[in-house]
């Protein structure tokens, strides 16, 4: 009988070597789990729901990695960016905690996420509800997980518009009814550089009836900072003015407090229907910053304003699951709410534009006398999205399967970013606000609507072909204002307004745009079985993210992109299941690209850049030739480049010397003369912050100590290859590239059916290796390529996470 998919949440989920997916096996007998034991060594079976059907991942033609419960224990998983390190072709950029971008075979621009920008072009979901804000996923505390799956390559058939590039799945453990059981762990670390750590964990399953459970899960997590903010000054030009940061200067700077929880309810409310609704929360607050300052010693700042940010949320959700006949049905809805409070340094922007342009000229008190014109941000994201999904499926066993449903999601971010100027006058601040020389101040709204379906057919017990299509529509808009006070700008802003206030704490409204569009994805997959343990097959898929909207008023609204994937893979179990291999080997045609960079004044704008082509391959294989020893490896390879010339101003024939549209004369006004184009990148460019290369691997070997005892000893190693950081030639050098870096970790621990202790170090040799980098405004401005400030340019490195050694005790019941 085939297990639906209700009913997985009863397969006790067991470690999985890295790089390769979730092993699972059935609760087994003490005779079973005897003679189990007695057997020669193995790979366990793994099973996925990645096709939203649950079957056994090597008869899956798609290219997942997957970590199960042990697993994420065993590389001491407790966040995204601990995964993500060995997610062979997961590439991402981060500015701290809940601000990472995330991005599959080589599928990156370089761009600015910002809240005015394009949508991810990586799906993250959460169970069955999809858990991608428009400035990014939720980083989510990692416990009590049943698996993270890994899908690369685009998912729009399944998944749509957020899953362009590749899915990522967290699965959570679900209740049981069958017993009461529960655990708790606590760990403490201490950070190389910095200070210390710790974690507690816990978790109870608790039946309530013979047909009913709820599962609690509650966590505490202090992260120790290792960036010190040391001190500096900065003296305006226009002013003469000199500020330090004296009551800001702090070793370990960068610390975070994260704690939330999670309850689940499951009720069988007969032998074919299950519904469990569940809620799950985290607040956390993060201090300081995360990068290091160019021209500073490692993992040194000078930041010169209070920098801080509270991203609290929570995500009730609903999944019906049942049977019409013979038929599967699932219906998954979800309601999240997310507010992010922050405050950010913009002294760069406010120094560079000064020595630079000498804005600071303008800015003075209500008696005319100059002031400080240092900046900051005071803002607040306030994000909902609500989906919904109604799914059906034939029985699994059919020599013709269907699965397919509709979808609708809405998701909103009400956005108010204060960039403030203490004690400028009255008529230069933003009417409304208390000394705002900018206000930003706009509610962003994305629809989506999906009709979806994949068809399989067995055509012989060993060919089997799918045919899958979403059709989608979505609808998005963004109105409110942005910009200076009427006193400051005359073009700009409160003098650009062409009506009264339509988002609450906007003085009027200058900006009210709507793009929509309706298409369809496809995906054609033909698979081949030899035999029961290996598999080749071949897929045609394409994936889309939608338009958008330019703020700024010259700028037409930007188009969505598509790629088209062409893949062929192999999937086989070799040796008695001693030995496991599974290769991709792709080529991706990404056309349309969104791009965004910074733009005058710091503002995002967003071009369709061309068209660009990946050609890679990805692979992972596990081995487990003795008893007690497993080890894995993954990697993946990505030749990513545009295939035709970047001009500033994009057209049909990507021919820079054709001049742009007519948007600004002397004035800022159109003069009837087309604007200048400009060749930013040339065709063969590489795109930026994938690797060429990215690889790890782990050995694991466990082994029999005394009584019920085991103990283990782990070795890891992960390569980052190395990656450019923009995909224009000109900023590059500016910026600077991301060199290659390898981190090492080690652990050994014991462990009964009751207890287990463990000691670990992340980053064994220190290594000092860079995620990202960032800069305040404009890179030919904050980046001071001609040396004409005396400080230099400022480039802000994300460092990896310093040596960490830690003790981690748990306790199961």
């Amino acid at each position: 009988m085939a297990i639906g998919v209700s009913r997985l949440n009863h397969i006790f989920v067991k470690g999985v070597p890295a790089g390769t997916a979730l092993l699972a096996s059935t609760m087994l007998s003490p005779a079973a789990m005897a003679q189990q034991a007695a057997a020669p060594a193995a790979l366990d079976e793994i099973v996925v729901t990645a096709q939203k059907r649950v079957e056994n991942l090597q008869d899956v033609p798609i290219a997942i990695t997957a970590f199960g419960t042990e697993k994420l224990e065993q590389l001491q998983v407790t966040d995204f960016d601990d995964y993500a390190r060995y997610l062979p072709s997961l590439s991402y950029q981060t500015t701290g905690p809940g601000g990472s971008n995330v991005y599959f075979r080589g599928v990156a621009s370089g761009e600015i996420a910002n809240h005015s920008a394009s949508l991810p072009s990586v799906g993250t979901y959460l169970d069955e509800q999809p858990i991608t804000t428009i400035q990014g996923a939720l980083d989510i505390h990692i416990y009590d997980i049943a698996r993270v799956e890994a899908l690369a390559g685009p998912q729009g058939t399944l998944y749509g518009a957020s899953s362009e590039a590749g899915t990522i799945r967290i699965i959570t453990n679900k209740p049981e009814t069958g017993s009461f059981y529960g655990g708790a762990d606590l760990e403490v670390n201490t950070v190389a550089h910095g200070g210390e750590g710790y974690i507690g964990e816990g978790f109870i399953n608790a039946p309530i009836s013979d047909n009913a459970a709820i599962r609690v899960v509650g966590w505490y997590k202090k992260d120790a900072g290792f960036i010190d903010n040391i001190p500096g000054s900065l003296t305006f030009p226009s002013s003469g003015i000199t500020m330090n940061n004296d009551e800001f200067v702090e070793k370990d700077y960068n610390d975070v407090e994260t704690y939330g929880g999670r309850a689940a309810l499951k009720i069988d409310l007969d032998e074919n229907w299950t519904v469990t609704p569940q809620i799950m929360g985290q607040k956390q607050v993060s201090h300081g910053f995360f990068a290091e300052e160019s021209g500073l010693k490692q993992l040194q700042v000078q930041q010169f304003n209070p920098e801080r940010f509270n991203d609290r949320w929570y995500q009730a959700s609903l999944t019906l699951e049942g049977k019409i006949g013979s038929w599967d049905m699932t219906y998954a809805g979800s309601y999240l709410k997310r507010t992010v409070d922050g405050q950010s340094d913009y002294s760069d922007y406010a120094y560079f534009y000064d020595a630079l342009s000498g804005y600071g000229a303008y800015f003075v008190d209500n008696d005319g006398n100059l002031v400080n014109p240092n900046q900051y941000i005071v803002s607040t994201d306030a994000f909902t999205k609500q989906s919904h999904e109604l799914r059906f499926s034939s029985p699994a066993e059919n020599r013709v399967r269907f699965i397919g449903g509709l979808f609708y999601q809405i998701q909103k971010h009400n956005i108010e970013q204060n960039y403030i100027i203490d004690n400028i006058a009255d008529s230069i601040t933003v009417s409304g606000t208390d000394s705002n020389i900018w206000l930003t101040k706009q509610l962003r709204t994305d629809r989506d609507y999906a009709i979806f379906g994949e068809i399989a057919a067995d055509v012989t017990d060993k060919l089997t072909v799918t045919l899958g299509a979403r059709v989608f529509r979505y609808d998005n808009d963004l109105v409110g204002f942005f910009g200076y006070a009427a006193g400051y700008s005359s073009r700009t802003g409160e003098a650009a307004c062409f009506g009264p206030p339509v988002v609450s704490g906007s003085p009027c409204t200058n900006l009210d745009k709507g793009t929509k569009d309706t298409d369809f994805t496809h995906r054609i997959n033909v698979t081949y079985k030899f035999n029961d343990d290996v598999l080749v097959y071949g897929t045609v898929s394409r994936g889309f993210r939608p338009g958008g909207i330019n703020r700024r008023g010259t700028l037409p609204p930007y188009q969505p992109d598509f790629i088209d994937n062409y893949e062929i893979g192999l999937k086989s179990t070799l040796f008695d299941r001693k030995v496991r291999f599974n290769l991709a080997v792709y080529q991706l045609d990404w056309t349309d690209i969104q791009l965004s960079f910074l733009g005058a004044n710091g503002l995002t704008e967003i071009r369709n850049a061309g068209n660009a082509r990946i050609r890679g391959a990805e692979f992972d294989l596990a081995l487990k030739l003795i008893d007690g020893l497993t080890i894995s490896a993954g990697g993946s390879y990505n030749d990513a480049k545009i295939t035709e010339d970047f001009c500033k101003f994009a057209n049909l024939a990507f021919d820079c010397s054709i001049p742009g549209p007519d948007i600004t004369g002397p004035d800022g006004d159109p003069d009837g003369i087309g604007d200048p184009n400009e060749l930013l990148a040339p065709a063969g460019t590489r795109l930026p912050i994938t690797a060429k290369f990215k690889g790890n691997i782990v050995a694991r070997y466990d082994f029999p100590v005394s009584g019920d005892w085991n103990a283990y000893f782990q070795a890891g190693a992960v390569y980052e290859g190395k990656r450019t950081t923009d995909l224009r030639t000109a900023v590059r050098p500016i910026v600077g590239d991301l060199p290659d870096y390898t981190t090492v970790d080690f652990s050994f621990g014991a462990n009964s059916k009751r207890f287990s202790v463990e000691a670990f170090v992340r980053n064994l040799f220190d290594v000092n290796g860079a995620v990202g980098k960032t800069i305040q405004c404009g890179e030919f401005v904050c980046g001071d390529p001609d040396g004409l400030t005396t400080i230099g340019g400022k480039i802000y490195t994300y460092p990896t996470q310093p040596r960490t050694i830690g003790l981690k005790v748990g306790t199961k019941f």
